[in-house]
């Protein structure tokens, strides 16, 4: 049985979705105003995980993960670029797009956008409003008034008042007081605007998730995911606004992922340890990041430094190597002993980390049966591969990875060309030629693969 670790009640709960055999799931996505980085991408994968478990268990999953396609960062951005913010922000949506393409993402079901959804953000403002949990401030911006609602601060533990010493109103008093958060900002001049009932302006970034939520899964609903720096104060003000508007519980179970470190630092672009999907995709194959990400629980911190990159090849390599030379069938029988051990990880809070290591134990008894018996090889490796889609990985043809798929076929032409030259060699019985070819392919980080029929293939250090 699935149990998830719930922000909400700071521990692990039996999962139990409202409706049997249902799982309405909401994902905060990006902010679209730059390329995508690895903490992105950290998001990306391990709720994309999730939602393939989900499915594989057998649920019918509505997975939503917004776009953010209006805020002060991007309106700043296209001021920079002397670029329409509309232009701006698809030429983002589609850079994530084939990042999360290279990253084996499955898209989600819906994908709804806060320009696209400016008709319920104002609905659901107005409702707030209506109910007296918010007003128009002296700037003419709508606030949500924060002490109007009795729960705040319990899913980040944060007490009103300890949040409240120290903080300042506003120099222009807009606000009644200082933790209340913008719902509505009015325009200022030469921004994109939307006509409301408090005139022309824009939704606050909050209120977009509240409003896009509830739209695609309803007031009520299973999964609430996102980073874990969105606890405070975008979550929190999420189901403030939520409960405030509807009336009734917003989520069930709060599912928050651990920072990226950079070399244990934060990751920031003021240290200059700030990395894109797109730079690390240039040094590794997108199923190393995969891996990489996976390799630690969603709920711990990820430190990204090149030694645990390299260990994620290491780690795959080993993993296809054990699957070359064997065919494998979609519909095969697969071992029931190591889908008993896989699954038992997963519904323990999503342990990818035990789950790899399952498949680290398949590919070494893989690796005996080759030697001994066939038949079970085939079942092995297709065991392997099943349970390796579930995570997203192992469904690239392995002799395309080990080689290091997506170099230039030039290169591999070249590779081929040498190793047939040492084969000439050897057939001479010039082996300080053969040695030479092999040293040399060596410090080109390819490693040859010799059987008592010869050099039989070849892969990438």
């Amino acid at each position: 049985m699935l149990k998830i670790y719930n922000t909400l009640t700071r521990k692990k709960e039996l999962f139990q979705p409202r409706v049997a055999g249902k799982v309405g799931m909401y994902v905060c996505g990006m902010t679209v105003y730059d390329y995508c980085h690895i903490g992105h991408a950290r998001v990306m994968v391990v709720f994309d995980t999730a939602a393939r478990y989900f499915r594989y268990q057998g649920y019918e999953l509505t997975y939503v993960r917004n776009i953010t396609d209006i805020d002060d960062k991007i309106i700043q951005r296209a001021i920079e670029n002397g670029e329409d913010y509309g232009k701006l922000t698809e030429r983002f949506i589609d850079a994530m797009h084939e990042d999360e393409r290279a990253l084996a993402v499955l898209p989600p079901d819906l994908e709804p956008r806060a320009t696209q959804s400016i008709d319920a953000i104002i609905a659901m403002i107005k409702t707030l409003v209506d109910k007296k949990l918010a007003y128009v401030g002296g700037n003419g911006d709508v606030f949500y008034a924060v002490t109007k609602f009795k729960d705040y601060g319990r899913l980040s533990g944060k007490n009103l008042g300890d949040l409240q010493a120290g903080e300042r109103v506003d120099v222009d008093m807009a606000k009644r007081n200082p933790m209340d958060f913008v719902l509505w900002k009015m325009a200022k001049p030469n921004e994109p605007a939307w006509d409301s009932p408090w005139g022309l302006g824009r939704p606050g970034w909050h209120i977009e998730c509240s409003a896009m939520s509830t739209c695609c899964l309803g007031n009520h609903f299973d999964i609430h995911g996102g980073g874990m720096d969105l606890q405070f104060p975008h979550h929190e003000n999420e189901i403030a606004q939520s409960e405030g508007a509807t009336g009734e519980r917003f989520v069930n179970v709060w599912m928050h992922n651990g920072f990226v470190r950079v070399d244990d630092e934060k990751m920031s672009k003021s240290l200059g340890n700030f990395f894109t999907v797109r730079e690390v995709l240039k040094q590794y194959q997108p199923e190393i990041i995969r891996v990489f990400i996976l390799s630690s629980h969603y709920r711990s911190p990820l430190n990204y430094a090149g030694e645990s990159l390299n260990d994620a090849k290491a780690a795959l390599t080993r993993l296809y190597t054990a699957l070359r030379g064997i065919e494998t069938a979609t519909n095969a029988v697969t071992e029931d002993a190591y889908k008993i051990r896989f699954e038992q990880a997963m519904n323990d809070d999503f342990n990818t980390p035990v789950a790899l290591s399952v498949l680290f134990d398949l590919a070494r008894d893989l690796n005996k049966a080759k030697k001994t018996d066939q038949q079970q090889a085939r079942t092995l490796a297709s065991t392997l591969k099943y349970l390796g889609g579930l995570l997203g990985t192992l469904q690239d043809d392995p002799e395309a990875f080990l080689k290091g798929s997506g170099e230039i076929e030039s290169g591999k032409e070249n590779i081929d060309q040498q190793i047939q030259a040492r084969i000439e060699a050897k057939k001479s019985k010039d082996w300080g030629l053969a040695d030479k070819i092999r040293n040399d392919l060596k410090e080109q980080g390819v490693i040859l693969e010799d059987s008592p029929d010869g050099t039989t293939s070849w892969r990438r250090d």
